[in-house]
């Protein structure tokens, strides 16, 4: 008898220990190679299977993106609305294909690039967020509806009706970051891919693929590592902004540095 709980079947030898279930059992290889997040005693993130409405929370952060007061400012939007808010310049809940456009240009990336992604995100995502049967011409995305583009083979971090579910979350890093790295490479992010593929789900497969590749893209790790924080930042579309202003800042540095290379040169010739 521990915890008040009878120990069933190998749960006693198995993992987690101290616990009166088991996770892990090595008749099945795969469970103990994925294990997933168990709650622990002090954990700051209570409730993890709880879905939130307007935050995303994480072991290392249980009250969501306070930066800014990003928590505070968008307690009007569910977190999925919240992860394409960005893109909504003028804050009319709608996003044109030049706003997403606009967006992704906002970060440094070329035209042929951010074009692309536009075509992805705008001509795929539209449809199921429109407030009729008829598609929309302009292949606009509706914000109020974002919850309707959700999909499979993912990490299954939002729910259907775009809340963020923090154990989800939790799972997916503990199955896949090897060796506690605190964030995921390319080969976490191949082994997750292939971990989470729901069987026939051909658009899950695809748009999983897409956005795990935008987000590496995005953050572009020097050590080639997505960091936990970044990527539930990602999740809640917080770090959007951030990167935009972290390119402009960048560009205008590389502006005055030309310009005061040039002044120089003018000055000796």
């Amino acid at each position: 008898m521990e915890h008040g709980y009878n120990l069933v079947g190998k749960a006693i030898d198995q993992y987690p220990p101290g616990k009166p279930y088991s996770t892990s059992i090595v008749e099945v290889p795969i469970t103990c190679e994925r294990k997933p997040y168990v709650p622990q005693e002090h954990d700051a993130l209570i409730d993890a299977g709880t879905a939130r409405a307007t935050i995303a929370p994480s072991k290392e952060s249980p009250n969501g993106t306070t930066q800014g007061d990003w928590a505070k400012n968008h307690s009007h939007q569910t977190v999925v609305q919240q992860h394409a808010a960005y893109w909504d310049f003028d804050n009319d809940g709608i996003i044109w294909p030049q706003d997403t456009y606009r967006g992704c240009r906002n970060w440094g990336w070329n035209p042929v690039l951010a074009g692309l992604a536009t075509f992805i995100i705008n001509v795929n995502l539209s449809y199921p967020t429109c407030p009729g049967f008829l598609p929309d011409p302009f292949f606009r995305i509706y914000l109020a509806r974002m919850h309707k583009d959700k999909h499979g083979s993912d990490s299954m971090s939002f729910d259907n009706e775009g809340r963020f579910i923090p154990s989800r979350f939790e799972d997916f890093f503990a199955k896949y970051d090897r060796g506690n790295k605190g964030g995921l490479d390319v080969w976490d992010l191949l082994r997750a891919h292939k971990g989470q593929r729901m069987a026939f789900d051909f658009f899950g497969w695809s748009a999983s693929f897409l956005e795990w590749l935008a987000t590496y893209l995005l953050l572009w790790p020097e050590d080639g590592v997505l960091r936990k924080e970044d990527v539930r930042r990602v999740f809640d579309g917080s770090i959007f902004q951030w990167k935009a202003d972290e390119h402009l800042a960048k560009k205008r540095r590389s502006q005055y540095q030309r310009q005061k290379i040039g002044g120089l040169r003018s000055r000796l010739f």
